[in-house]
């Protein structure tokens, strides 16, 4: 039986909404059996210098405890369930489809928000009201920062990273449309393709030195084998109608890149 748990703070909920040059933020944390970290991503959120946002957790019926941290922070969060789902991009278009805030952001469970994190993210959407979406500074396994969409073309790595670093205003992620859920391990470079080829959304990047946050790593991404990588990478730029020459050729490069351990 699918029986869902719904918590959260209704009340606080119901309060929230834009103020003067002060957007309400929705963050998405997504999460699947990381009672280890949950806590800690949770903290970063309730530590954040910036306080009109809303906080929106998606459980896909965890059974490792998970669950009663959610319980344990029920008056924190404004909205929380915990039931099965099709993935991690399912669960991230269900908080979507239930946020409020007029800027959307995705925090996985394992990685965290440096205190400014909002806060410089709403300078940036305040200073330049043209850009449709924002990418900050992230470590990982070094500081990636960033945005140069021209590379979009042959390499997915011309931004820093989607949780954490990545925002974008509520009306331009209606206009791109959710996550497509076929995808299951890299359908974030099908959004971003999207987003920049498809309905050319206009986008920046913050300083090198304003970062966001951490990434953990050891995530689910650091468990896709290269190959299902590749070929999910190869079948979305075959979708999104990228030029079926260029593509294969990408995909050499790659495969050689990868055997051989080589730069190209």
């Amino acid at each position: 039986m699918n029986k869902r748990i719904i918590g959260g703070s209704k009340k606080k909920r119901l309060l929230k909404k834009d103020k003067k040059n002060q957007p309400l933020i929705t963050i998405i944390t997504v999460v699947l059996n990381n009672r280890k970290f949950l806590q800690k991503t949770i903290d970063s959120v309730l530590n954040q210098s910036y306080k009109n946002y809303e906080f929106i957790v998606i459980d896909g019926k965890s059974t490792d405890g998970t669950v009663n941290i959610l319980q344990k922070n029920n008056s924190k969060i404004d909205f929380w369930i915990s039931e099965k789902d099709k993935g991690i991009y399912d669960a991230m278009n269900k908080g979507m489809r239930m946020s409020r805030g007029s800027i959307i952001v995705i925090l996985n469970s394992d990685d965290i928000f440096y205190k400014n994190a909002l806060k410089i993210a709403v300078k940036y959407f305040n200073q330049n009201k043209f850009i449709d979406f924002l990418f900050g500074s992230v470590k990982k396994y070094k500081l990636l920062y960033g945005y140069k969409p021209w590379k979009i073309k042959w390499s997915f790595g011309f931004y820093s990273t989607h949780s954490i670093g990545f925002f974008i205003k509520k009306n331009s992620q209606k206009k791109v449309g959710f996550y497509n859920t076929k995808y299951k391990y890299s359908s974030d470079y099908d959004f971003f393709y999207r987003m920049i080829v498809k309905y050319k959304l206009i986008g920046m990047a913050t300083k090198k030195n304003e970062i966001f946050g951490k990434f953990r790593r050891g995530g689910v991404s650091s468990k896709i084998s290269f190959m299902d990588y590749l070929n999910e990478t190869i079948r979305i730029r075959l979708d999104n109608g990228q030029n079926r020459l260029l593509v294969s050729i990408i995909f050499i490069l790659k495969y050689l890149r990868y055997i051989f351990n080589i730069k190209i």
